[in-house]
């Protein structure tokens, strides 16, 4: 078929051309705007699931949701090395200018906390030329979200802004990716400023996602972050909805599929939004013509799971050590050893048993689980348990050799 028309979208962030089984999810979220805007009480929001689900997808949807309804929206994604000062000051600017808020006079009050909040954290005594500029031409505000307390300025960042917002009858919606690589101070601040946000009835609201152990990091912060967000765990595809995100697309184009070539392709991709488009777009390009057939797909899936190989699972191998290999290889195999009454639905492993197959003591392969950990190739959701935090990286492992 032609290659040109070719519907698919595999790319990392990338919006499918079928946003397939998150209806439920997006009208959920409608709600939460309409009650934020109307001043009733509503917990901000917090998706999570493993790598190529499509929560940033989602997040960026949602972010879309706001827009239409005239919200002043921000976005960051948080990095393990950064502070959340920077990249949220940022988000925050955009947010205001977003707003349309009338007064030039309040908005600019409002920008001058928002450079003192990001210029806070700068050093003592830095010099003005090296002091960074979020791109705000107001001068900074004197004693507001400057203390350098991030808890407490936080707090009055998020009031002042939501303040504005108030003004004019619409919200603040601040989207946060990789929630879970923010520091724990930063965690903590935003899980205060959320609560004291929430109390007031100011029209703010976050809305993160992040890998499955995100619940874990907020709660272990702070007690009350179970109640403080509402959680959403973003799953793969039912059959249904895969099907649906292969076939309108290709309907569209005026294509169709076969179904054994739709069963195929369920079997090969397990219903991840990830895996479906990059074996969509392959099988696409190598089908002579409309229906796919079961054939074509067989035919498409070496290319498929070579470009997976490379683009998704190779990537991210790279990044680990010898050593942290090792010990991702001995989950892989783990996970095959395992009766079927310990088998959970995260594809999880006791750490004893990475230990046992690697012949050596569990604490002597801490440092190794603990760098895995931080990269994000693998999460602990419970105690003496780990997973990947890519689908069916065991699977590449084993096939590797």
């Amino acid at each position: 078929m032609d290659p040109i028309r070719n519907p698919y979208a595999p790319g990392a962030g990338q919006r499918p051309p079928e946003l397939a089984g998150r209806d439920e999810q997006l009208a959920a979220f409608d709600i939460v705007l309409e009650r934020i805007a109307k001043g009733r009480p509503e917990r901000s929001l917090v998706l999570t699931g493993l790598r190529g689900v499509g929560k940033t997808v989602l997040l960026n949807a949602l972010r879309s949701a706001a827009v239409r309804r005239g919200w002043g929206t921000g976005k960051l994604e948080a990095r393990p090395d950064q502070s959340l000062r920077r990249p949220l000051s940022s988000a925050l600017h955009q947010a205001v200018r977003e707003l349309g808020h009338p007064e030039s006079d309040q908005v600019d009050g409002v920008l001058g906390v928002i450079k003192a909040f990001a210029q806070r954290e700068s050093a003592p005594g830095t010099k003005l030329r090296d002091v960074w500029n979020p791109g705000i031409e107001v001068a900074a505000a004197k004693g507001r979200a400057d203390s350098g307390d991030i808890e407490i300025d936080l707090v009055e960042l998020l009031t002042d802004v939501g303040g504005l917002a108030a003004d004019v009858g619409k919200g603040i919606a601040v989207f946060i990716d990789e929630m879970q690589d923010l520091g724990p101070d930063d965690v903590s601040a935003l899980c205060a400023a959320c609560h004291e946000i929430s109390q007031s009835g100011l029209p703010v609201i976050v809305v993160g996602a992040g890998l499955p152990h995100l619940p874990a990091v907020l709660s272990a912060s702070k007690s009350y972050s179970e109640r403080l967000f509402r959680y959403q765990r973003i799953d793969r595809l039912s059959r249904e909805w895969a099907d649906q995100a292969l076939t309108a697309p290709a309907l569209e184009e005026d294509a169709a599929y076969e179904a054994a070539a739709l069963d195929a392709l369920y079997l090969a991709t397990g219903g991840y939004p990830y895996f479906i488009q990059a074996y969509g777009k392959v099988v696409w390009d190598v089908a002579p013509s409309s229906p796919v057939t079961a054939a074509d797909v067989a035919v498409a899936a070496p290319e498929a799971e070579a470009e997976l190989a490379v683009g998704f699972f190779g990537s991210r191998y790279e990044r680990a050590t010898p050593g942290e290999r090792e010990y991702l290889r001995a989950m892989a195999d783990a996970a095959v050893e395992l009766h079927d009454d310990d088998v959970d639905d995260v594809g999880s492993v006791p750490t004893a048993d990475v230990a046992a197959v690697l012949g050596k003591k569990p604490q002597s392969l801490s440092p190794a689980r603990d760098a895995l950990l931080k990269k994000g190739l693998i999460y602990s959701g419970e105690r003496g348990r780990i997973a990947f935090t890519v689908p069916h990286f065991g699977r590449y492992l084993r096939e590797r050799g």
